[in-house]
Order: C-alpha cells, then sequence, then structure tokens
C-alpha cells in the first residue's frame, strides 16, 4: 500500500538550512597555532555536547568548557576564550534556495518546522540570520530536553506540528536522525543538496 504524501515538513538547521563556512575556523586555528579542525572536535565530544543539547547547560558554559580545553594549547585562558569568542562570532549562512522553497510550501498550506538539536543560543541565531517568521514551528531539542534521534523527540514535534507522524516529512544532513525519524513513524530523506528539492516537493502534498 502507498504511503499517503506528507503534509508537514521538519527541517534540520545545521547542514540544511543554515550552512557553516569552515574556512572561518580554520582561520582561527591558524591565528592561534592550533591543529585544524580542534575546535570542532573538542565542541563536539559527546560528554561535553550532550547536556547544551539537553538545556543542562547553557551556550555560554559549553564554549566555556572548550575554552578550558585549548587553554594549555594556546598557553593562557585569555587567548583560550579570545579563540573561541573569534570561533564563535561567526554564526553561519541560510542556504537561500532551501528558504525559497520553504516560502513556497508555506504559501501552499504546508506547515514547516525547524527541527534540530540546538542550544539556548537558537533564537537569537535565527534572528541574527533573519529567520523569525519564516517557520512555523521551532523544536529546539535544549527546550523539549531530549535530542534526535529519540523517538520522543519526534513526538514533540508532531505535536508542535500539530500532525500525526505519517504525514510528517523530515529531512536532515545525518544518516543517524533519519533513522530514528523512520523508527519513529515520519517519512524521512537525507539531504544531500539542492538536487534533492525536486523529490522533496514531489513528496508533499500541495498544489503548486
Amino acid at each position: 500500500m502507498a504511503r499517503e504524501r506528507a503534509t508537514a515538513l521538519l527541517l534540520d538547521f545545521d547542514g540544511v538550512l543554515r550552512r557553516w563556512d569552515p574556512a572561518v575556523a580554520a582561520v582561527v586555528e591558524r591565528e592561534y597555532g592550533l591543529s585544524e579542525g580542534v575546535l570542532g572536535e573538542i565542541a563536539m565530544q559527546w560528554g561535553r555536547l550532550q547536556p547544551v543539547l539537553t538545556g543542562q547547560v547553557n551556550h555560554a558554559e559549553w564554549m566555556s568548557s572548550v575554552a578550558d580545553a585549548l587553554t594549555e594549547s594556546v598557553g593562557s585562558p585569555e587567548r583560550a576564550r579570545a579563540a573561541v569568542e573569534q570561533w564563535q562570532s561567526y554564526r553561519g549562512e541560510v542556504d537561500q534556495e532551501v528558504l525559497a522553497f520553504v516560502r513556497e510550501v508555506r504559501a501552499a498550506g504546508v506547515r514547516v518546522g525547524l527541527g534540530t538539536n540546538a542550544t539556548d543560543l537558537l533564537d537569537a541565531d535565527l534572528t541574527a540570520l533573519g529567520l523569525v517568521g519564516e517557520l512555523d514551528v521551532v523544536v529546539n531539542s535544549s527546550v523539549i530536553g531530549v535530542h534526535k534521534p529519540a523517538p520522543e523527540y519526534f513526538q514533540a514535534a508532531c505535536v508542535a506540528l500539530a500532525t500525526p507522524p505519517a504525514r510528517v516529512l523530515f529531512v536532515d544532513d545525518e544518516d543517524w536522525a533519519v533513522r530514528g525519524a523512520r523508527a519513529a513513524g515520519l517519512s524521512a530523506h537525507r539531504w544531500g543538496g539542492h538536487a534533492d528539492l525536486r523529490y522533496l516537493r514531489a513528496a508533499l502534498d500541495y498544489q503548486r
């Protein structure tokens, strides 16, 4: 039996709607004599990352722990804090083609949610990037206290969208998140770039 087309869209933020230029971190790492990729590696260590994604610590505390981990490498706490602040001052860029797609489907009556593992800085980022009002709902892991790919995360997202899981299409660039969404009963697609928009249009139930 064919699956019904989705009537709501749940989009990941980083890697789908927001892009990061890796050159920004690389510049900071070179300036402070750090090995390439070390800022992201330290920040993404699961024991450091998981508490901020579930709201147990805030973004500032998370970054403070990254600076602490860098202190020996850069020579002083002050230099470590400066390196992290410089790195964090860049908040990424909106993928304008994805945003145009969001506007298109919303205009046709499709509810669109942002489904992201994020910190308490998310609202400020959405404001800085001009995305306030561009989405129907925002489902932030640090607000609800559970992160993708847990089924409880996707359940909360579907409630926020006021749409049953079977009618929600989830899009993420990470395979583990896509698998989690499917296990929770959602349709899910792994984002590979703008060429995927044609498939997403076909998978959604709206009048073009």
